[in-house]
């Protein structure tokens, strides 16, 4: 007797619940962006902001604080403090400025300062990175343009492959890159220029009945907000390692979504009669078999890499762990039913 995890003829009312599934999607992206907003932006890494990180295990814990104020009274600027790691003596410090003297590198200052603060013999360096402002603005940007443009190139491909819009859609998407590049040219910051380009994107794939890849991008932009608000509510470091995270994300989302819209594109070719809601709710039904397995299996690795991988790539980890379930989630209760937006403006068939 084998054992089924989930039944071939399973009829889940996938569609019917959509709008608790909505409810929840808004709740979520609303804590994300109040989270953000009170913590005034996102905790960006060295990465992005620029400065030193040093990584330092003591072997006499003082605590956070007492730390924080030892770094005060030096004199350095720190953006962020925290432990790292498991031993609980560990710690990952930002310093954005310093005392130096003449010629000296701010990571030698910040060196200087913990062995003579702690002693030769108590404070053991494991790593330091140091990034000029510059390089963290131009990968700051480099991020945000990975992201959209990913974004695109999706809208492309879905509204070729499942609407035969091939021409439209990439004559849509050079006429965007055009406006994009106009609009930089006044100077406008890029976060805000991304942000007014996704809008008109998802304007015009309405208008233009790009269904599925409207389905798609929401879903994907649903995604990648809630991932970050997690990490903002939990006040994580954004790094590049986060950002590899994320393009992960939106391409394990997408292969999600196009399985099941695949499956309703068969359906409807095969179901000419009947409601076009059913038509959906059984092709998710008829995937979700796989979904889950796929999905799971994946979570097992991660949670393997959460716990077991060590603290370095504990936070790609989470990232993906989160991005994951929720891309799973809106591959079916989000990107699906965003198609019955048109289907409910077709004139009823005597």
């Amino acid at each position: 007797m084998s054992f089924e995890l989930i039944k071939p003829n399973s009829n889940y009312n996938f569609i019917g619940n959509r709008y608790i599934a909505f409810a929840v999607s808004g709740f979520l992206i609303l804590a994300s962006i109040i989270s953000i907003i009170y913590h005034k932006g996102l905790n960006l890494g060295v990465d992005f902001k620029g400065g030193l990180l040093v990584q330092f295990e003591l072997t006499e814990n003082p605590g956070v604080e007492a730390l924080r104020q030892s770094f005060a009274e030096a004199g350095f600027a720190i953006s962020s403090l925290q432990n790292f790691g498991e031993s609980g003596s560990e710690f990952l410090v930002n310093v954005s400025e310093g005392p130096l003297a003449e010629g000296q590198l701010l990571s030698q200052a910040a060196v200087s300062f913990l062995t003579g603060t702690y002693g030769e013999g108590k404070v053991e360096i494991k790593r330091t990175e140091m990034v000029g402002p510059k390089i963290g603005q131009d990968l700051r940007q480099k991020a945000l343009y990975a992201i959209y443009y990913s974004i695109l190139i999706i809208i492309i491909y879905i509204s070729g492959r499942f609407e035969q819009k091939w021409g439209i859609s990439a004559i849509f998407v050079a006429v965007l890159l055009g406006i994009i590049y106009l609009v930089s040219l006044f100077g406008v910051g890029v976060g805000i220029l991304i942000v007014v380009a996704l809008i008109v994107t998802l304007i015009t794939c309405y208008v233009l009945k790009f269904s599925f890849a409207l389905g798609s991008i929401i879903a994907l932009i649903h995604d990648v907000i809630i991932t970050t608000g997690i990490f903002s509510i939990l006040n994580k470091e954004i790094t590049l390692s986060f950002v590899a995270a994320i393009l992960t994300i939106i391409g394990y989302s997408l292969n999600d979504s196009i399985i099941v819209f695949d499956r309703i594109r068969e359906n409807t070719r095969k179901t000419r009669k009947g409601d076009y809601a059913s038509v959906i709710n059984k092709s998710i039904n008829e995937t979700l078999s796989r979904t889950v397995l796929t999905s799971g299996t994946t979570l097992m690795a991660l949670f393997s890499l959460y716990f077991l991988g060590g603290p370095v790539n504990r936070d790609f980890a989470l990232a993906l762990l989160i991005g994951l379930t929720v891309g799973t989630l809106s591959s079916i209760f989000l990107a699906s039913p965003i198609l019955l937006l048109w289907e409910k403006k077709k004139p009823a068939k005597a």
